[in-house]
C-alpha cells in the first residue's frame, strides 16, 4: 500500500497537522502541490487514510480524566462488546489483546464521578466477566 518514504514522510506530516496546506506539505517534502495531491488521494483511495480527525489541546485535555481499561471477557461475546463499548462516548479506542485481558478500552471523562459511572456502565455489558482500570497520570508524549 505505502510505495515509498515519500509516503511514510506524507503521513507523518499528517498525522502531526491533518490541517496542513497541501502547499505547506508540498514545501516540507520538496514535492509539487500536484504530487502531494495526487499521493493523498491514491492513500485515501487504498484505504491507507480513512478519514481525519482533532487533537485535543493540551488545556483541554489535562482537564480529562483519562484511563486504560482492562477488559477480561467471554470471546464468544466479543462482538456485542464492541457493539455496546461503541455507545459509550467517553470510551475513546478499544484495543483487543493477547495476555490475561482480551481488551483494552482507552477511557477520557470529564470527573471522576463520570469515569465511576463509565466503569459501571462497561462492567454491567454482557460478555465483561471483569475489569481493572489504571488512570493516566501523565502523557509523556503521544503521536
Amino acid at each position: 500500500m505505502i510505495t515509498d518514504d515519500k509516503d511514510r514522510t506524507l503521513l507523518a506530516l499528517l498525522s502531526a497537522n491533518s490541517r496542513e496546506s497541501t502547499a505547506e506539505l508540498a514545501r516540507k517534502m520538496g514535492l509539487s502541490r500536484t504530487t502531494v495531491t495526487s499521493r493523498i488521494e491514491r492513500l485515501e483511495r487504498l484505504g491507507v487514510i480513512s478519514g481525519y480527525t482533532i487533537r485535543f489541546s493540551e488545556e483541554y485535555a489535562e482537564g480529562q480524566i483519562k484511563a486504560h481499561v482492562m477488559i477480561r471477557s467471554d470471546t464468544r461475546q466479543a462482538v456485542g462488546i464492541f457493539r455496546a463499548l461503541r455507545q459509550i462516548p467517553a470510551v475513546r479506542a478499544l484495543h483487543t489483546v493477547n495476555g490475561e485481558y482480551d481488551m483494552v478500552a482507552m477511557v477520557s471523562t470529564g470527573s471522576t464521578r463520570e469515569l465511576d459511572d463509565t466503569l459501571d456502565r462497561i462492567g454491567h455489558v454482557p460478555g465483561v466477566d471483569k475489569t481493572v482500570s489504571s488512570i493516566i497520570l501523565t502523557t509523556r508524549f503521544e503521536r
